[in-house]
């Protein structure tokens, strides 16, 4: 069992768990998750109702070859939908996803409790201190390099052990700055290509020996299409395959464009591990 202190309160979330995907951007891979304020509002609604137990809420794309932006923008896109979102289901469990420390404290708050960082306070040296402080849980997640450049030639000489030893050294590091809670995140379609990838899902069980949950992130990404010949608008089908392999390997929350279809893969790996 786990429990997270989320702010002034206590949450066991039932694991495996789903993350639904909510976008505040403009240039989101999957157009579908992208959404203003009232679309947010109805995406939430739906993914609550399909059996989501965290919202992750955007407003800095990270997709390949994405720029930075500015934290003014990034606030501008994402604190508006998580207000509205937070007023309308004032028990949802929302996350920010964010690697910047300003913005994480003005997400949580306007009602997000928990903190997704891609780049585990590598980007914000900041980050660490700015949660701890926030008594919010924190994903850290392992990226090469940043979104503008990410994916120009990654290389690795042992990709699993070196995810393995940056998110352990991360982990420690989140915990010394004060950090009850971590979840880790191996980061697929951060800096890595195809190889790195699949080579990271056989490793996942290396990674969940780390002994905290484990996100991964493979909603309708490239290492599908890339074998498949697909499209992100097509990759639903590729997208459970893998969510099983990555559940029977570990992962205890899917982040995902598809609440419902995640929620009846988690059901059924639930009914076979039993």
């Amino acid at each position: 069992m786990t429990t997270w202190r989320i702010k002034d309160r206590l949450f066991t979330p039932t694991l495996p768990a789903v993350m639904g995907i909510i976008n505040a951007t403009p240039d989101s891979f999957h157009a579908p998750s992208r959404a203003g304020v009232d679309e947010a509002v109805r995406l939430a609604d739906r993914m609550i109702t399909e059996g989501a137990t965290i919202l992750d809420i955007g407003g800095q794309s990270s997709r390949p070859g994405s720029g930075l932006g500015t934290a003014e923008e990034e606030m501008g896109r994402v604190l508006p939908v998580i207000d509205a979102i937070h007023r309308r289901f004032p028990d949802a469990v929302l996350s920010v996803d964010t690697w910047r420390a300003e913005v994480a404290r003005a997400a949580v708050e306007h009602g997000a409790g928990l903190v997704n960082d891609i780049s585990a306070g590598a980007l914000d040296p900041a980050m660490l201190s700015m949660v701890a402080g926030l008594h919010v849980p924190y994903i850290a997640m392992h990226m090469q390099g940043t979104p503008d450049r990410m994916q120009h030639d990654p290389r690795y000489s042992d990709v699993s052990a070196e995810v393995t030893r940056f998110l352990s050294a991360r982990l420690a590091a989140a915990h010394h700055a004060g950090i009850a809670d971590v979840i880790l995140d191996p980061g697929f379609g951060f800096g890595k290509d195809v190889d790195h990838n699949y080579a990271l899902l056989r490793a996942l069980p290396r990674i969940a020996a780390l002994g905290t949950p484990l996100l991964v992130g493979l909603s309708r990404k490239r290492m599908i299409n890339a074998v498949l010949g697909s499209q992100p608008a097509d990759a639903l089908n590729g997208t459970t395959v893998l969510h099983t392999i990555a559940l029977l390997n570990g992962a205890t929350i899917l982040r995902v464009h598809d609440v419902k279809e995640a929620m009846e893969c988690v059901a059924l790996v639930r009914r076979y591990s039993s």
